[in-house]
Formats: structure tokens, C-alpha cells, sequence
């Protein structure tokens, strides 16, 4: 059927759970139908609005789509688009965030209203119900089993040769849940497709398109002093014998500070040949791959950009035992990075002085994206590692602050902080210490003598936070457009 057809099966007040995981994977022409059918209902000054689960973030297809046409319900659990932004931070589109590892089990024990349709995009369909994916898993599971019709954008711009990438596993629920028994990151679990009743299967969109995955930004100088810093840090925990000879699987956020961790690894004559098992598949590990220095990534989804993409569907038989594609509930499982040992490398939007950190709210109340999978990895870590930039707005914000605005990840999580100056590791240290670790190492020199003057104003304690002041930097950007100008005169 077409996609206008299949959207018609979509209705107002529908729950929709989609495919992908970030764009790839995402379905790309049945959520542009869904909007044009929303926008002609609005025309006629009828309500139309659906729920929206996902694995992770999306294309413009569809979050973008979406937003635009005023049809988003609710939306959970993690975005990026501009426009679903916008809208979610003008009360337009609600949004409640969530760790990954958690929406397909909420979605099983019904904490959540159950997915009525789903829309999966395949790259073949048998006609016994077996679906085979393409470059993501994410929620795909969960959501078929759930749904009481699902529809199939079969894109042929991915070959059926994918079959035998993904390891489809869903783990039983409570009481009945068993171990999950991989021992490492290439290991297999389940099976290479999703099974469903053919029945449900209610139609077949045909496309042949690219996923929407932009490119990132390319490294700094900023960016490659952090990722020469994670190197060198890992190196010497190496060479103390804190990390195993044999070293241990790497989990690594998205984004181009994550590519430049990536890069400094595969150059560090210190790191050995490495394993992966983390979420997003990033350009970088394909090049790491190819390289022999990544020998195996287990991921939820390729995030590749599309010449790498096609380059990995040119020569899918080299990468065929290289690669393997898992739910979410599984590549982020915290019993898994438990077991695995995983060394975990994501990206703080701000961090205080004692190790706390803001993943998702700009100034504590504006959504940038939401917190992924970063928890999921960072409390069950071997070593937890948050990497920042020290300042943003061309130094007028500082990464650091007295106390974050929001807090995603506690103290009691993070291991380890790395900005371009330095590395501030935080282990067996108590606030205080913690808090000399970050300004001394961390900390922009233009804000360091700030932050211990901050210190100074509580006097002895042992967390030393003033209420009446830990805002303070905060407060003056938004006065003045400049943290630099904070006096704590002011908040005393």
C-alpha cells in the first residue's frame, strides 16, 4: 500500500511505537503521511495527536515531521530534532525522558499505555511473519509483540545480506526473568529476525531511501586535548594494572567529542586492540574496524553516515563477524556493562565541583536532548569517565559550576571528569578533595580562582554548598550573558 493508505490506520489518540535508533533504522515515509493526515484534520478544525515511543532520537521524517504538524500526544524517550525541541520546551509536545534500557520492559508491564500500531522499517519480510531489520534494533521487539497492527517499510536501499547482523532477544519479565548469559560483547543470544503473526501485518510501504544521519562535527583542538586526555588516562590505569592487561570492552556516547575519544584510541601505541559493546555505532569504530584496532562492536544501532553506510554494505562479508546489532534493552543492559566490565566514556552538558552531572537541561529547565542511555552505562561501570569542554559560549559559560542545575548523574556514579586541561579522577576521595580535583585540573583558568572562592564561602563542612550562592554563575549569565561577571559579594 501506499504511505497515505497505511497512515489512515493511524487514528487520533493512537500510541505509536516506531523503529530505529537515532535515525537509523528509523521509518522515513508512513510518520510524513501520519503529519499530512494530522495537518488535514486540524484544517478542519479536528483534533489529531499520537503518542510516540522510539528507540532513541530520529530523522527529521518523523520527530520533525511530527512536531511541525502539531501531532505529538506525548514522546518518550529521547529526541534531538530542532523543531520536537521547540515544541517540547514550549509545553506544545509532552515529553518525559527516560533511561533506554527501560521503555521496552515500561512498555511490557503496562506502565505506559500500550503501542496500538507499530511502524517498522525492514529490509525483508517473509511471509510467515519474519521481519529482518536494518541498521537499528531499538524498541522493534517490544513493539511488535505489543502492537495490534504493524506496519512495514520495507527499504530496499538495505540488503537482505543485513540477515544475521541483529541478535533479537527479549528477556522475560519478572518473576520469571532468567540471567542474561553473554560473557562478552560478541556473544549471541537470540535470533536474527522478529517473529510475528503475519496476521498483524496489516500492510507493506515500499521505499528505497538513506537513512537521515547527518554528519557530525569534525574535531577541535578542544575535542582532540579531551581524547588525547581519555587515551592517556586509560593508558596509565593500563600501566598500573588498575585496568587488565587483556583491557576491557569500550562504551562511547555520540558526537564529535566522542569521535575524537575514538580516534586518540585507535592512535595510542599504549591502548591494545579493543572490543566494544555500547549503543550507537559511530563513523569512527568503522574506521577502528577497518584498522584492526576495534575487533569486534556489539552496538543497538549503526549510526553511520551514508558513504560510510554503503562502504560497510560493499564489503558486508569482512564486517559480517565484526558487527552484531541488539534491543536496546540489551546493549544497555546494566547487568550486562556490569558483568562486562565496560570502561564508560559520555558527555556531560555541565558538572559541578563534587561530580555531579547535567546530561539533558540547559540552565535546569530547557530540554537539549534527553539522558539516553548514559545512566544505563554509568552506574553498573568498571570506570565511569565524563568528558566536557571546560567552557561554552566563547568563555562565557563554564562547564563547571558550584552545583549543577539539573543533576542526571550523582556523585556517587562518576569516576571521572576530563575537559582539555586535564583529568580529575574522583575515586576514594571525599567532597572536598573532589571538589580540588575538578578546579585544579578541570576547571578554565579564567574560572578557577571563582570556583575556590566559592569554596571559601561556606566555610568548614563537609560538602561545602551555600545555598544562598551555588546558583550564582548561573544567575549572572542569565542577567548579564556572562558567568564571568559573577561577584559572590552579591550572594552573600
Amino acid at each position: 500500500m501506499t504511505a497515505e493508505e497505511a497512515a489512515e490506520f493511524v487514528n487520533h489518540g493512537d500510541a505509536v511505537g516506531f523503529s530505529g535508533f537515532t535515525p537509523a533504522g528509523s521509518p522515513k515515509v508512513v510518520p510524513k503521511a501520519i503529519a499530512r493526515r494530522a495537518e488535514a484534520f486540524h484544517a478542519e478544525g479536528k483534533e489529531f495527536k499520537i503518542g510516540v515511543y522510539t528507540g532513541a532520537s530520529t530523522g527529521d521524517s518523523l520527530d520533525g515531521a511530527l512536531a511541525r504538524a502539531d501531532a505529538v500526544l506525548f514522546r518518550t524517550p529521547y529526541q534531538s530534532n530542532r523543531d520536537l525541541r521547540d515544541a517540547l520546551n514550549t509545553d506544545h509536545a509532552p515529553y518525559f525522558d527516560m533511561h533506554l534500557s527501560s521503555i521496552a520492559p515500561h512498555l511490557r508491564f503496562g506502565f505506559m499505555p500500550k503501542p496500538r500500531v507499530a511502524v517498522i522499517e525492514a529490509c525483508e519480510l517473509t511471509n510467515d511473519g519474519e521481519i529482518v531489520l536494518t541498521s537499528a534494533v531499538g524498541i522493534s521487539p517490544t513493539i511488535a509483540k505489543l502492537a495490534d497492527k504493524i506496519i512495514i517499510e520495507l527499504n530496499t536501499k538495505h540488503p537482505k545480506a543485513l540477515k544475521g547482523f541483529h541478535d533479537i532477544f527479549e528477556p522475560l519479565d519478572p518473576p520469571h526473568r532468567l540471567p542474561l548469559t553473554l560473557m562478552k560483547p560478541s556473544d549471541r543470544m537470540g535470533n536474527a529476525t522478529i517473529k510475528v503473526d503475519p496476521e498483524k501485518i496489516i500492510g507493506v510501504v515500499e521505499t528505497y531511501l538513506d537513512d537521515e544521519v547527518g554528519g557530525f562535527a569534525p574535531t577541535d583542538a578542544v575535542t582532540d586535548s579531551i581524547g588525547k586526555n581519555v587515551a592517556d588516562f586509560l593508558a596509565g590505569e593500563l600501566k598500573s594494572g588498575r585496568i587488565p592487561k587483556e583491557f576491557l570492552p569500550i562504551q562511547s556516547g555520540v558526537g564529535n567529542i566522542a569521535n575524537a575519544v575514538m580516534a586518540s584510541l585507535g592512535t595510542n601505541p599504549d591502548i591494545p586492540n579493543f572490543q566494544m559493546y555500547t549503543e550507537v555505532i559511530q563513523d569512527s569504530v568503522i574506521d577502528l574496524i577497518r584498522q584492526g584496532k576495534v575487533t569486534f562492536a556489539s552496538g543497538c544501532s549503526l549510526t553511520i553516515t551514508t558513504p560510510v553506510l554503503k562502504s560497510i554494505y560493499d564489503d558486508i562479508e569482512f564486517f559480517r563477524d565484526k558487527l552484531v546489532l541488539r534491543p536496546q534493552e540489551m546493549s544497555n543492559s546494566p547487568e550486562l556493562a556490569r558483568r562486562l566490565g565496560l570502561i564508560t566514556i559520555n558527555t556531560a552538558l555541565e558538572a559541578d565541583i563534587f561530580g555531579n552531572v547535567n546530561s539533558t537541561h540547559v540552565m535546569g529547565a530547557k530540554m537539549m536532548n534527553g539522558i539516553g542511555g548514559s545512566a544505563d552505562f554509568t552506574r553498573s561501570a568498571y570506570i565511569s569517565i565524563f568528558t566536557t569542554p571546560s567552557t561554552a559560549k566563547g568563555g562565557k559559560i563554564s562547564a563547571i559550576v558550584p552545583m549543577v542545575s539539573h543533576v542526571d548523574q550523582n556523585e556517587h556514579s562518576v569516576n571521572v571528569i576530563i575537559t582539555e586541561h586535564g583529568i580529575a579522577d574522583l575515586r576514594g576521595k571525599c567532597p572536598v578533595d573532589r571538589a580540588h580535583a575538578i578546579i585544579d585540573n578541570c576547571v578554565d583558568p579564567s574560572y578557577r580562582q571563582m570556583l575556590k572562592d566559592y569554596l571559601a564561602l561556606s566555610g568548614p563542612s563537609h560538602t561545602p554548598q551555600t545555598l544562598r550562592a551555588c546558583f550564582g554563575m548561573h544567575i549572572t549569565f542569565q542577567e548579564t550573558g556572562n558567568m564571568l561577571d559573577t561577584n559572590w559579594d552579591k550572594f552573600k
